[in-house]
């Protein structure tokens, strides 16, 4: 059902000044709203309705030159310092393969997009939002003092949409876990160990999810440990911990609904700070929410190179929140130093997985 703001956009900008310092995703949640209908509520005062056209927009982001992207979900924010080189899209999927901002881009979830400006004190920040039909950010680009400014502002202006009305109408998403007696299910926990073993690429995992129902967290605990352990906790720390030692790359995918943002490479200025660990290197920034972890898998799937193994974490609801590979190369045999961390992790006890 689509629904629009009780909340009028005056009010919402008034708010807004009163809370200058407060995150929009904090001040959109206390508001009842989401944040997409927040920046809606500031078109004509540092905000302007822009057009998703992710062809043109694209195509048009690497004469910016160095910015930051950045993707989050309830429980991670992924941040990642580059230019957006080598990209093409189409309506259905769209892909940037930069040497630093590496995206897999879903269009149909990048629905409501804004140019906003923001002040702080003598300076201007600019970046470029995008939400998802609920109002969630599925995206956005901010511009660093390096950026090109005016590449950026003609970019603007051809995307600039006729309607800059500051009310848009949502539709809220369920995100409620997917119920399924598949757990209990011993022909289809068979069924899935055959198909799994006869994987000749990792891309094939979707396509048996599909197939037989599944959600990736169900696939998981149902396939065996022959290709699955749950981890002990702490599991994420520990590996973070040994690629920092080990000086060995790794690969993490991190997700909004429409778009998922990679870091391939290695990691070296790791801080826990509270709930949160935070990785602060000088092109890779991660904030990820370790009690929202509730589930933490290695996970082994067959290539025609051999068995890739990953970390896969879970939230409450069962969500993907984050994975973790070592780093590879299509037709590449996997690391055998980030295999054996993978595998040497603590497990839990065996029938605790189940």
């Amino acid at each position: 059902m689509t629904v629009k703001s009780v909340v009028r956009a005056e009010d919402i900008r008034k708010k807004r000044a009163e809370n200058p310092k407060m995150r929009e995703r904090d001040l959109a949640s206390i508001l009842g709203i989401s944040e997409a209908e927040l920046v809606a509520a500031h078109c004509g005062f540092g905000a302007r309705r822009i057009e998703p056209r992710l062809p043109e927009l694209l195509s048009g982001m690497e004469s910016v030159g160095t910015v930051m992207a950045l993707t989050r979900n309830e429980s991670a924010v992924h941040e990642k310092i580059g230019v957006y080189e080598n990209a093409s899209a189409s309506d259905k999927s769209a892909i940037v393969l930069g040497k630093d901002i590496d995206l897999r881009i879903f269009p149909s979830h990048w629905v409501h997009a804004f140019a906003v400006e923001k002040r702080d004190g003598e300076d201007v920040r600019h970046s470029l939002q995008f939400f998802d039909a609920a109002g969630d950010a599925v995206h956005k680009v901010h511009l660093r003092p390096e950026s090109n400014l005016h590449a950026y502002q003609r970019l603007v202006e051809t995307l600039a949409s006729p309607n800059q009305a500051s009310d848009i109408a949502v539709t809220p998403i369920e995100r409620g876990a997917r119920k399924s007696a598949a757990d209990e299910d011993d022909s289809l926990s068979r069924t899935l160990r055959e198909r799994w073993s006869t994987m000749q690429d990792v891309h094939q995992f979707v396509g048996i999810l599909r197939k037989l129902n599944l959600t990736r967290q169900q696939a998981v605990r149902l396939v065996g440990s022959e290709f699955a352990w749950q981890l002990g906790g702490g599991a994420v720390e520990r590996m973070f911990d040994q690629a920092v030692e080990g000086a060995f790359p790794i690969m993490g995918f991190f997700g909004s609904r429409g778009c998922i943002q990679i870091h391939s490479g290695p990691v070296a200025n790791v801080k826990p700070m509270g709930p949160w660990l935070n990785v602060m290197d000088p092109t890779f920034h991660l904030h990820l929410r370790l009690d929202h972890l509730v589930e933490v898998w290695a996970v082994r799937k067959p290539t025609k190179e051999g068995h890739v193994t990953s970390l896969e974490a879970y939230d409450a609801a069962g969500h993907l929140v984050i994975q973790f590979f070592g780093k590879r190369h299509e037709g590449e045999d996997e690391r055998a130093d980030w295999r054996a961390m993978a595998e040497n992790l603590p497990r839990l006890p065996q029938a605790s997985a189940a």
